[in-house]
């Protein structure tokens, strides 16, 4: 009597330390985007077909996709055809409908995260910053600022909600607009000149697009989220249904989050239970342009505030470790460190001309993987702080983000 055969399928693995995963803060973070990735089954997003785990390992099985980033696929060919970037478009769009129909809102899509498999076919990967429906507050929006600074929604930046479905597409205009002119719509060294972008929707289409791609984009990168064109509006545009095809796929049964519970539900009962950290405050980009005029955010001080009691930098470095730096450059110069949370007051234990010099510091979230530090004088000479923040700025270059236009100043 012949064997039945077994299914073979290739499959990518991804193995996480639960030590590690716990020492790092990041045990909701990936609870949530593996239950979020259960949830979509759909021909153009990377799928997540089981998570299991031992004492020590969670191991998670997902879709093998081979055929690399789009981005990569920019980055080596330029500018795609017409044809070409409509026909990824509408598989992304299609992606991104069916993800807001269950609940789940990217809030990370850029061409990094958009990945190809062997047939060509697009893939919607990494659902590492999306929140789930139930993650909107009472007034119906989403208040957590994330995402790549260029692919942001001008409503992300600022701090008051939005809505997941209508910042997705923002994301999806700018993803478009990549694809046919080989170049970004926003983009400045500066984060504020970057922000102000944004925030007016001030770019220009290449003279190459189409009247129907112009339009398109156009209704996307409206900066007004309630006027900003709908995806079913999007699926009836002129442009975008030339060659359309609909996603063809069978809807599973409700999906079983057990073994996701199970598995970070063994993590706590084998390691230590992960206490709640303090995050430094997020300050949102419209502060960032109201607290100095044209500052640089590249640089480290600003020439006209040599005088002024307050001075900012920005650094791409984890907070703790700005945090930790600033505390290690400080005390060689002579001040105490009293530190909370991401906030840290130093103190001159020599008195100088106005008393003892005691200087504030906060570290603020402006994006992901970029901080902005503010250092001011909270007591003391004005001449002394000068000095101080002079020296502490030689103390901190490594921490300090520098633009390629501050690295060419300096050769």
């Amino acid at each position: 009597m012949s064997q039945p055969k077994i299914k073979r399928r290739v499959v990518a693995l991804k193995i996480l330390d639960k030590e590690k995963v716990l020492k790092h803060k990041m045990a909701e973070q990936i609870k949530r985007e593996v239950a979020t990735m259960k949830l979509i089954k759909h021909p153009n997003v990377v799928r997540l077909y089981e998570v299991m785990g031992s004492k020590t390992k969670i191991f998670i099985v997902l879709e093998f996709v081979t055929g690399g980033e789009l981005f990569d696929k920019i980055v080596n060919q330029g500018r795609m055809r017409e044809d070409d970037a409509r026909r990824y478009f509408q598989q992304l769009i299609n992606a991104v409908d069916y993800c807001h129909s269950r609940g789940v809102y990217h809030r990370d899509l850029k061409p990094e995260n958009l990945l190809l498999d062997a047939c060509g076919k697009l893939k919607v990967s990494d659902f590492g910053l999306s929140a789930l429906s139930q993650q909107v507050r009472d007034d119906g929006l989403l208040h957590t600022t994330c995402g790549t600074p260029n692919y942001v929604a001008p409503e992300v930046l600022n701090d008051r909600g939005y809505d997941g479905a209508t910042a997705d597409l923002w994301s999806c205009g700018v993803i478009l607009f990549v694809l046919l002119a080989g170049y970004l719509p926003f983009d400045d060294s500066n984060l504020m000149n970057l922000y102000k972008k944004i925030s007016a929707a001030e770019f220009t289409c290449p003279p190459w697009l189409s009247f129907g791609a112009m339009k398109l984009i156009t209704r996307i990168l409206d900066p007004n989220p309630m006027t900003r064109v709908t995806i079913p509006e999007i699926l009836v545009d002129e442009w975008f249904k030339k060659g359309y095809k609909p996603p063809v796929f069978e809807e599973k049964e409700d999906t079983n989050l057990d073994d996701v519970e199970a598995v970070f539900r063994d993590s706590e009962e084998h390691h230590v239970t992960e206490k709640k950290e303090e995050q430094p405050a997020a300050m949102n980009a419209f502060e960032l342009i109201s607290m100095s005029k044209g500052l640089n955010l590249g640089n480290l001080f600003d020439v006209e505030q040599e005088f002024k009691r307050e001075t900012r930098f920005t650094s791409k470095c984890p907070a703790n470790e700005i945090v930790s730096k600033i505390e290690e450059a400080a005390k060689p110069l002579g001040f105490d460190v009293h530190k909370k949370n991401y906030k840290l007051r130093l103190e001159n234990v020599k008195a100088g001309r106005k008393g003892n010099l005691n200087i504030a510091t906060e570290v603020f979230q402006v994006a992901p993987s970029l901080h902005m530090v503010e250092v001011r004088k909270a007591k003391g000479d004005t001449l002394e702080f000068h000095k101080f923040y002079k020296n502490l700025s030689t103390c901190l270059e490594d921490v300090v983000w520098k633009t390629e236009e501050d690295m060419q100043e300096m050769k």
